[in-house]
């Protein structure tokens, strides 16, 4: 029966086929110097969340039938992860804009096992995020599958999603160093696996989990530190068999493979790693005010949020409720004396994307800001702890640099003294950029950073949202 429902689904997506891809962005860089500000007021929406983003696309295109999707962050990233699953089959079409300037996005998908062989390489652009992800998808499936990227893309290492990919028996070719480009041949029949996370990381995680819907048997992955879990409680949602238990202070997430998975309709919440700019600017701009609707407060993201009210930064939760399975409120953020604190370890999972701009908000603070436990943050779109420390620095913080994190003095609310004779170096990492911009408005002089391109990797509006704020 089940190969019999394969080969249907299989002729539904020959049908439906289309060849996509991400067009690389070959535009000369677009520095911006971001100038100080006066008191930011107002209320303001954030993008949807680029995490329960991704996943929506890919698992609405390993479901049978529609699924809907509404609030999509519609940033290049996602888009990546868009074309990829158009490109092995799915149907994936934005519909018409609301009056509230709302899209909904419709995919039909073709079900676990069905995605077809793609007929050019799959352009994942910025995308770690898709990057990994489709390789847990792609592992388990009968599909040879070459990844590229863009530089920034392909300067990051992927031997910790190859690793336990390759004990389940797909097979990885790799440029030096197991980068971009890269390709993948997936193995059906897979082999189910026991995995424990050497590292947090809730992309490795993820991509063992959907490597396993196509696996027979249960797949496993233990977690040693919680990580993001929007994985697991979208698969659920989706119809997986996944069940989590915490086994001796471990988390053991169990998912049975061959998976049926059923359509849905998804509000995805404002993104909290994009919220975290504005938070960060209301906190550290006098006089401010700032009300940012409909934000996601998942516990395994809202690290950043315990940590700022730890130096004593006012963010107020209004309206908490639950939106597709995930907890929401609108955050009332006030201008705060704040002080610096030692930042424990343990919090880095939940906000780990959020450091580059806690490393702003701790260059404001009073006296000094400690953080350790981040090797992550050195193979992110960029050595986010190096490039973060020589930007405050040329900014006028006060910065040290250790292995795993930095130790940041702060100027205890006074401006900082900006960049006026030269630029921050980015190095094509959107989060640097959005970071520097937030600094330059409580500068003296300014901060330029050397491109603002990539921040539409994951929030195309963040300039015009910013100017309507600082204006």
């Amino acid at each position: 029966m089940r190969q019999s429902q394969r080969g249907a689904r299989l002729a539904i997506a020959r049908a439906r086929c289309q060849s996509a891809r991400v067009n690389n962005d070959a535009a000369p860089a677009r520095p911006r110097r971001f100038l100080p500000s006066g008191p930011l007021r107002g209320t303001i929406r954030v993008p949807g969340d680029k995490s329960i983003s991704h996943r929506s696309i890919m698992l609405g295109a390993l479901a049978v039938g529609e699924t809907r999707v509404s609030g999509l962050l519609e940033g290049e990233d996602v888009l990546a992860t868009a074309a990829a699953m158009r490109a092995m089959g799915a149907s994936v079409l934005r519909q018409a804009q609301d009056d509230r300037g709302n899209a909904e996005w419709i995919i039909h998908g073709v079900g676990v096992g069905a995605l077809l062989q793609p007929q050019a390489p799959l352009d994942m652009g910025n995308s770690g995020t898709s990057t990994r992800l489709l390789m847990g998808v792609l592992a388990s499936h009968a599909i040879t599958a070459q990844f590229v990227g863009d530089a920034s893309l392909s300067s990051r290492p992927m031997g910790r999603v190859i690793e336990p990919l390759s004990r389940m028996g797909a097979a990885f070719e790799a440029s030096e160093g197991a980068r971009l480009p890269l390709t993948l041949r997936g193995a059906w029949p897979a082999v189910p696996i026991e995995y424990r996370l050497p590292v947090a990381s809730a992309q490795v995680k993820s991509a063992i989990l959907l490597a396993g819907l196509n696996t027979a048997g249960i797949t496993t992955v233990i977690e040693p530190v919680p990580t993001r879990d929007h994985s697991e409680r979208m698969l659920r949602g989706f119809g997986a068999d996944l069940t989590v238990e915490i086994v001796n202070g471990e988390r053991v997430i169990r998912i049975v493979g061959e998976a049926e998975l059923k359509p849905q309709t998804i509000e995805v919440p404002g993104d909290p790693s994009s919220a975290a700019f504005f938070i960060v600017a209301a906190l550290i701009v006098p006089g401010s005010e700032l009300l940012i609707e409909n934000v996601g407060l998942n516990p395994t993201r809202a690290g950043l949020v315990t940590v700022l009210r730890q130096m004593g930064g006012s963010i107020e939760e209004l309206n908490p409720r639950e939106v597709g399975g995930e907890p929401v409120a609108d955050l009332l953020v006030k201008h705060s004396a704040l002080r610096g604190v030692e930042v424990d370890p343990a919090l880095a999972p939940s906000m780990i994307d959020e450091f580059p701009v806690l490393f702003v908000a701790a260059a404001m603070a009073q006296g000094t800001t400690v953080t350790s436990g981040l090797e992550e943050l050195r193979v992110k779109e960029s050595d986010r702890l190096s490039a973060m420390a020589a930007a405050l620095t040329g900014a006028g913080a006060r910065v040290t640099e250790q292995a795993d994190g930095l130790t940041i003095e702060g100027t205890g609310g006074e401006q900082l003294r900006g960049s006026a004779n030269s630029r921050t170096k980015t190095h094509l990492d959107h989060r640097i950029a959005m970071s520097m911009a937030i600094a330059g408005l409580a500068s003296r002089d300014g901060v330029e950073v050397d491109d603002t391109r990539p921040i539409a990797t994951s929030f195309p509006m963040f300039e015009a949202l910013l100017d309507g704020l600082a204006s």
